[in-house]
C-alpha cells in the first residue's frame, strides 16, 4: 500500500471507493468528559483495586502482559505513577458496528498534526484521550477538521 498526501492523510489503494474516502472525513459530534484523566499499567495480575472504579469514566483491560486503567486523575494513590495529565473526548455514538471509518475520521487531523492520542472503543461509541499540555490545539484541530464540540 503507497501513501497518497490528501486532506487527511490517509492510506491510499486503488480499491479504495468514494464510499471509503467520505467515510474518513465524517463529521463528528462530541464531548468532553469533566476533570482530568491518568492512565495507568499495572502488572497482568495485579486485582482491580478499588480506586480505580468511581467517576463518571473508567475503562479496565487486562491482557497478559497488563493491566490498563484509564480513571480520573483524582483516584490515583499518591504511591502509583500515573505519568502525563489527559483529557478524555467522547465521541457522540451509539455507532453500528457496521459503520466503518468513525474513529479514522476524528483522529486522523489529530495525527496529521502530531498530537498523540489513546483510543479506547467501547459498544456504543469511542473515547479519545489526548494529554492536557496539548488540549487547546487539539480543539482547534478538531473543529477545523468539522468535528463539533458539544457542550
Amino acid at each position: 500500500m503507497r501513501w497518497r498526501r490528501e486532506k487527511l492523510a490517509i492510506p491510499f489503494s486503488p480499491l479504495m471507493t468514494a464510499t471509503n474516502r467520505e467515510t474518513t472525513s465524517r463529521r463528528l459530534q462530541f464531548r468532553q468528559l469533566t476533570g482530568l484523566y491518568a492512565i495507568v499499567r499495572l502488572a497482568p495480575d495485579t486485582p482491580i483495586p478499588d480506586w480505580s472504579m468511581p467517576g463518571d469514566y473508567t475503562s479496565i483491560t487486562r491482557t497478559a502482559e497488563e493491566l490498563s486503567i484509564v480513571c480520573p486523575l483524582n483516584n490515583i494513590p499518591k504511591h502509583i505513577a500515573s505519568g502525563p495529565r489527559w483529557i478524555c473526548l467522547k465521541l457522540e455514538g451509539p455507532f453500528p458496528f457496521s459503520q466503518t471509518g468513525v474513529l479514522v475520521s476524528f483522529i486522523a487531523p489529530l495525527s496529521n498534526h502530531g498530537i498523540p492520542i489513546f483510543a479506547i472503543s467501547t459498544y456504543d461509541t469511542d473515547y479519545v484521550l489526548v494529554q492536557e499540555e496539548s488540549s487547546g490545539v487539539t480543539l482547534d484541530i478538531l473543529r477545523e477538521a468539522g468535528h463539533e464540540l458539544l457542550s
